[in-house]
């Protein structure tokens, strides 16, 4: 008799491990679903083509610099021989084709689109 409630102890057991290994992987389903980040090539209608990996940026001067990153902003100081060099930048990512582009102290905005497949 006494091994009547361990059997439904040990049963209880594996249905709460069950569970619980099953709603892991349905958030974690969820999260790769939606999975978003700014990391990728960015273009502007008038040709400026921006690349961001992580901390390191490729700016639409050329120029290979770091700055920081969050996976939904970027921020990094416009270097020397850029338009509006000294003055940081802070791009936004609005969506996962959409980012706009600040700089500190400047109201207007500029908008970046990802790149097309196979351009960078």
């Amino acid at each position: 008799m006494t091994d009547v409630p361990i059997k439904q102890e040990c049963l209880m057991h594996r249905l709460i491990l069950a569970l619980t290994a099953a709603t892991s992987v349905l958030l974690g389903l969820g999260s790769v679903a939606f999975a978003d980040a700014i990391d990728g090539n960015w273009c502007q209608a008038n040709g400026q083509r921006m690349s961001i990996r992580g901390p390191a940026i490729v700016t639409p001067g050329g120029q290979q610099i770091t700055g920081t990153y969050d996976r939904h902003f970027f921020s990094y100081v416009i270097p020397t021989g850029e338009t509006g060099a000294g003055a940081t930048a802070e791009i936004q990512l609005l969506s996962e084709d959409l980012a706009h582009e600040r700089q500190r102290g400047d109201a207007s905005l500029r908008e970046w689109r990802r790149c097309p497949p196979g351009v960078s």
